[in-house]
């Protein structure tokens, strides 16, 4: 991965004077935001930095098994004197984290609808997951690319290609899956725990939205209530990927699934097959992604918010 030399200057300039670096990622992390994380995080601890790792909500149970997940806290702590912040596309997607620490010093991203919110913004939309660029940035930067580093970017690269099989995979990424695979990252327990494997709150979550399941045309949708989540004791605020699972349905172009939040609104993710860009559409109610995963939160009743977002949806496809 080819760098701006200029960015990697100016990054490695002011870690040679940073005492106190925070690190942050979105909220509802997924894989690639808590294996940037971990990856970013611990190879600057092993190089001897002293480095706070922040997510709001914490890290999912499902990524426990990765090294340093311990360490993520829900809030910062402490004063720092350098704020990086991973995979994110607007300062909003962070939460509650950033509160009262101004603008972060870096911003590491893949999204195309990245805003460019930082002193310094290193955005590479050709690669395929946030963890790739981490990875081309550590060895920049010298930093080691220990066990426990290699196996949360290799999380982060399994996960946001969902196994190697989304429309925006290269050969780099694949070269460096098996760079990561060198180091000692075990890629088949990896793919298992991050993508395979799922509890059983989140099977029975999976039977109440396959129970809603509609489909108009090449568009297919479902839509899970608080009461639905409470009444299957799922624990997390997102959709256990289901939204994967309504995207394999043979003959549709455009998968969507609402999930009610607290606080009266509605969280929406799409995904599409290449040619169907619903970044665009994430974009018009607030939120962003790439050309064939997005999401945003919108405020209103699941009723409400399915209805406008299937209407500004189903243009694309006809």
């Amino acid at each position: 991965m080819a760098f701006d030399q200029d960015l990697i200057r100016a990054i490695r300039q002011e870690l040679e004077t940073r005492k106190q670096i925070l690190l942050v990622s979105h909220i509802r992390p997924d894989g690639d935001a808590i294996g940037s994380l971990l990856g970013m995080g611990l190879a600057l601890q092993a190089a001897g930095k002293r480095v706070s790792m922040v997510l709001a909500e914490g890290v999912p149970a499902n990524f426990h098994f990765l090294e340093g997940s311990d360490q993520v806290q829900t809030r910062p702590r402490g004063q720092y004197d350098w704020v990086c912040v991973l995979d994110c596309s607007d300062l909003e997607r962070v939460g509650p984290a950033l509160d009262k620490l101004g603008a972060p010093d870096l911003n590491v991203d893949h999204h195309p609808t990245n805003l460019g919110f930082a002193r310094i913004n290193l955005v590479d939309t050709r690669a395929v997951a946030t963890a790739e660029i981490i990875a081309g940035l550590l060895s920049e930067l010298n930093l080691p690319l220990t066990l426990p580093v290699a196996s949360a970017l290799l999380t982060g690269l399994i996960t946001d290609t969902i196994g190697f099989r989304t429309s925006n995979m290269t050969p780099e990424a694949l070269c460096l899956a098996a760079e990561m695979m060198e180091k000692g990252a075990n890629l088949p327990d990896i793919y298992h725990k991050a993508l395979v494997g799922r509890s059983f709150e989140a099977i029975r979550f999976w039977g109440v939205g396959l129970s809603k399941v509609q489909r108009n045309g090449r568009m297919v949708w479902t839509s899970v209530s608080l009461e639905d989540r409470a009444a299957v004791k799922y624990p997390g605020r997102d959709d256990a990927d289901l939204v994967n699972v309504l995207s394999a349905v043979d003959g549709v172009d455009v998968a969507l699934i609402f999930v009610e939040q607290p606080h009266g609104s509605v969280k929406v993710s799409w995904r599409s097959r290449p040619g169907f860009d619903v970044s665009q559409i994430a974009i018009l109610f607030g939120g962003g992604g790439h050309a064939a995963a997005s999401g945003a939160e919108l405020r209103g009743s699941l009723a409400e918010v399915q209805a406008a977002v299937l209407d500004a949806t189903r243009p694309i496809i006809n």
